[in-house]
């Protein structure tokens, strides 16, 4: 998932169950105090549940080691709410703290910049934060990784490098495969480049494994040229030209433009990937499998995507000793080495603080944000640069009207989006399931039907179980459940639907109904293991993470253009002093890509020099 900006993620309120039933998420609309009321009385809930016995009998049901569990739990919470005040002016003000603000905002305070970042909800990361209910702590997001595990300075990973340059520590379990449970049978996705090549062979047969050398190949100098140009070095105006300039011997080392020409070159660093596909595969097996891989990576299929991004994900997925990274502590862990950074360079967070408007005036452009409460602005004597997506800044009421053209805000109106999600997290009893990575595993993916089209209602599911490595997320004896269909369940379904209805009660669990079937392929009696069960839908999306239409994101290559502009990618809106950063700009969806997305925005607002200075400091293995 990528990361997205500015505002509320989901408050989920896990109801009484009847004895047999698994509890269904309730949604309430609540004023954000009430939604940190909730999270303060669930931290207490910790604590309370951590230390309450009495002296006549032994405890009821925790042991010591889980009331150090639960008691850790809480305390983690309560550091990831705590919340700065912000002064009257900084430099630069970011609107949102989803991982591509975070990221921008720890970089400008690296850079030596006063930051103020404002949030909506009352915990940061945006949809990549982590909650906790009933003693089980919940990503809210992704939770498949690379490149996290690697030593500093060392990873191909955006996000990585960034809390390396931090100087932020990361603990991480590493594993080497995902279980892909395709209707003809099993296929383990291992980091791994023959074992990949082995499931190709398996069910696509001679031909289908001949072509994905050829495709592999094709793609070789790409995934090379791809990795040799860092995000790092990305920067508005000119000063690109010194801080790309500085890897050129890299690049022409690859041999990239050698083998493509100028022209060639340019094209296919630009283009879709399926260019390449189109040129190299006609197996069909082998040709829904990279749709698949696309989808699962940028929400959209190889007509959107980026040749670049396919080419260096393989590259890295596939080189020698790769492995796949799970945080320790969950997705959150990842937000938190990013607040601290900023604040140990004297960044600000404020929690819980909506901003209703970007202030915009005239020739000035972007001068600073008006919160909510109070009306009171927060002046930027720089920049302000918006977290949240282009169709939630443009055309939700964060900017003034008439400062976007009205050309451009129709091509807003009219660009592809991606469709919503819908989620579901579980605590459940494990007793009897296989242990470890190497018995239930912590990654799978579901997919129901080829003939259906990757990209069909509810046709693919990413299913995650994280206590598998990390046992500390859940009780003993639990894991945490997650599995979502992401970009695959429309917002036509929802448009209208009133919260708490008895229509949306209904829908919510007819919706759902395909999760709980894609999760029995896995745990085939998942149902009866169920203790607490959260659904999330498309409106969960749109109210809690101010998600336009719940959105997963853009359904475009946004590397091809800039949607504010239309012009080139890159951080700019158009808006003098207002940049935006986020999975709605260049690179796109993902993690590493909205952290890429925010330092492009930060590299924008500091000279030339140091940032040539950061450069220098190897921040990164592609670099």
């Amino acid at each position: 998932m990528a990361a997205v900006a500015a505002t509320a993620s989901p408050t989920l309120v896990a109801s009484s169950a009847q004895p047999g039933r698994p509890r269904q998420l309730s949604l309430t609309r609540r004023p954000h105090s009430r939604q940190r009321g909730q999270l303060i009385r669930g931290l207490r809930s910790c604590h309370r549940q951590t230390h309450v016995c009495t002296a006549a009998a032994a405890p009821q049901s925790t042991t010591e080691n889980e009331e150090i569990r639960k008691h850790k739990l809480a305390s983690e919470l309560k550091k990831s709410m705590k919340s700065d005040e912000l002064p009257d002016e900084v430099d630069v003000v970011v609107v949102g703290a989803g991982i591509g603000g975070l990221t921008c905002g720890a970089l400008l305070a690296k850079y030596g910049l006063s930051v103020a970042v404002c949030e909506s909800h009352t915990i940061p990361g945006g949809a990549a934060h982590s909650f906790v209910r009933d003693g089980y702590c919940f990503d809210s997001g992704p939770s498949y990784f690379l490149g996290l595990s690697d030593p500093k300075n060392r990873s191909l990973n955006a996000l990585k490098q960034v809390i390396d340059v931090l100087d932020e520590k990361l603990e991480t379990a590493v594993y080497d495969r995902a279980d892909f449970i395709f209707p003809e049978g099993l296929f383990r996705c291992k980091a791994d480049r023959e074992a990949y090549e082995a499931g190709i062979l398996r069910f696509g047969g001679d031909e289908a494994l001949k072509e994905w050398r050829e495709l592999d190949a094709a793609m070789s100098s790409l995934g090379s040229m791809a990795a040799t140009t860092p995000f790092a070095a990305f920067r508005d105006g000119p000063g690109m030209a010194l801080t790309f300039g500085k890897y050129l011997p890299q690049m022409i080392d690859t041999g990239f433009f050698q083998e493509h020409g100028l022209a060639g070159g340019l094209e296919l660093l630009q283009g879709n990937f399926s260019m390449l596909l189109d040129k190299h595969v006609k197996s069909p097996f082998l040709r829904q499998l990279m749709e698949l891989e696309c989808f699962v990576i940028s929400g959209v299929l190889s007509k959107d995507t980026s040749a670049g991004e396919m080419a260096y994900l393989f590259k890295e997925r596939n080189s020698l000793g790769a492995k796949y990274d799970y945080p320790m502590g969950g997705s959150q862990a990842l937000i938190d080495a990013l607040v601290r950074g900023m604040r140990k360079h004297g960044g600000k967070l404020a929690l819980g603080t909506h901003v209703e408007q970007i202030v915009v005036e005239g020739a000035a452009g972007a001068t600073g944000v008006r919160l909510k409460k109070g009306g009171r602005v927060i002046r930027a004597r720089r920049a302000v640069v918006t977290n949240a997506s282009v169709w939630d800044t443009v055309l939700h009421g964060l900017l003034p009207e008439n400062t976007i053209p009205p050309e451009r805000i129709e091509a807003i109106k009219n660009a592809d989006v991606c469709d919503s999600f819908m989620h579901l997290h579980l605590g459940i009893d494990a007793t009897g399931l296989p242990e470890g990575q190497e018995g239930l595993g912590i990654h799978h993916l579901v997919l129901n039907s080829w003939k259906d089209g990757i990209d069909s209602n509810l046709n693919v599911f990413n299913i995650s179980i994280p206590s598998v490595l990390d046992p500390s997320l859940a009780p003993a004896g639990k894991h945490v459940v997650h599995i979502y269909g992401a970009a695959n369940e429309p917002w036509s379904h929802w448009e209208g639907v009133k919260y708490g209805s008895a229509e949306y009660k209904k829908l919510k669990e007819e919706r759902a109904e395909p999760l709980w079937k894609a999760l029995e392929k896995v745990i085939p009696d998942i149902r009866e293991r169920a203790e607490v069960t959260l659904v999330g839908t498309p409106l969960t999306h749109q109210r809690f993470v101010r998600r336009h239409k719940g959105t997963y994101g853009p359904g475009l290559n946004v590397g091809q253009t800039n949607l504010y502009t239309g012009g080139a990618a890159g951080p700019q809106t158009g808006v003098p002093n207002l940049l935006a950063c986020g999975d709605s700009m260049f690179p796109g969806i993902g993690v590493p890509a909205a952290a890429a997305s925010g330092m492009y925005a930060a590299h924008s607002l500091v000279g030339v020099l140091p940032h040539l200075s950061l450069l220098n400091s190897k921040p990164g293995r592609n670099l």
